[in-house]
């Protein structure tokens, strides 16, 4: 059957998880709304840590300030939609605010990946070359190097969602998930072209991810054997308390995606809510645990914090005095 280049449909309707039942429609909203504000607050705490601390003015906080960044937007362009559509059943998504949500939502999954590169290239530098890791990651190359990673995933991503706009739209329009991504939208598109639109995007979307986790592999690789050929025990210690933090926050992104995955490639099939929730905890989950793995896990940012905490609690004393 051949198909005339023509979008005959205006609005997507966004489903959520389909089997839920209306009785559990609060409570999931509410939830999404936690994490929602445990994203939000606890990313835009850190980033205004960061950013007035003079202290943490060096280049490792100043990349995880970028991801810090990637983490809030992606919660504030995926979020909001879904918690109004379990809170006042609000479904529906223009043509071009989902295609823009989509937009938002592969570029930033591919920020993501290119900033943990530079994270763990970073660590790479600062164990295997001390003496030349002051010149050559400054803040000014970080924040070069991460502003790249904005402009030009965001140029990139522009050909994906114009590609997939070429695509006539013509009677389907419910989308079974919480956000309207690349793949649910386009198996919804009508033609002979879906199907290489998707093998171009998935093309992509690979790219954007293993090309980064292959950097991230060997640079942590070779971190970790350069510490265990350390002989000083207070070497060792310091160089595993600045490189878990970013290793623990990079298992966390990629381990639930690649074992996603892999599963779907072993023949695992999961139910319609179960994958949905699985891509929604591999998505949000970490936005919420990385400012806290940040505040207890690195040294200076604790130290920033508990030299302010008592700066203040002085501050309160002589005020009160007077």
């Amino acid at each position: 059957m051949k198909y005339i280049n023509i979008t005959t449909i205006e609005n997507f309707i966004i489903v959520g998880f389909p089997g839920l039942q209306p009785e559990y429609y609060g409570a999931v909203s509410f939830l999404l709304l936690l994490l929602f504000l445990s994203i939000v607050l606890g990313n835009g705490f850190i980033l205004a840590v960061i950013l007035h601390e003079r202290t943490l003015h060096k280049p490792t906080y100043l990349i995880f300030s970028h991801l810090a960044l990637t983490d809030i937007v992606f919660g504030t362009v995926t979020l909001p939609k879904i918690v109004a559509r379990y809170w006042w059943n609000d479904m529906i998504s223009s043509f071009g605010v989902c295609f823009a949500q989509m937009y938002f939502v592969h570029s930033l999954g591919a920020i993501h990946s290119l900033i943990l590169m530079i994270m763990a290239l970073d660590r790479f530098f600062a164990i295997w070359l001390p003496f030349r890791y002051p010149v050559v990651i400054t803040n000014k190359s970080a924040s070069v190097a991460c502003s790249l990673c904005w402009i030009l995933t965001f140029i990139r991503m522009m050909g994906i969602v114009l590609h997939a706009l070429t695509l006539p739209y013509c009677h389907k329009n419910i989308i079974s998930h919480c956000y309207c991504d690349h793949l649910s939208i386009t198996q919804l598109g009508c033609g002979d072209g879906v199907a290489y639109v998707k093998a171009v995007a998935l093309a992509n979307a690979m790219v954007s991810l293993l090309v980064p986790l292959s950097f991230i592999i060997f640079s942590y690789f070779s971190v970790i054997i350069a510490v265990l050929k350390m002989s000083q025990t207070e070497g060792r210690t310091k160089a595993l308390s600045t490189c878990a933090p970013q290793i623990f926050i990079t298992c966390l992104y990629y381990v639930p995606r690649c074992f996603n995955y892999i599963a779907h490639n072993l023949g695992f099939r999961f139910s319609s809510d179960a994958r949905i929730a699985i891509t929604m905890m591999y998505s949000l989950i970490p936005a919420v645990v990385n400012p806290i793995i940040y505040c207890l896990k690195t040294k200076d940012i604790k130290e920033a914090l508990i030299h302010r905490f008592k700066r203040r609690k002085v501050n309160i004393a002589v005020d009160s005095k007077r």
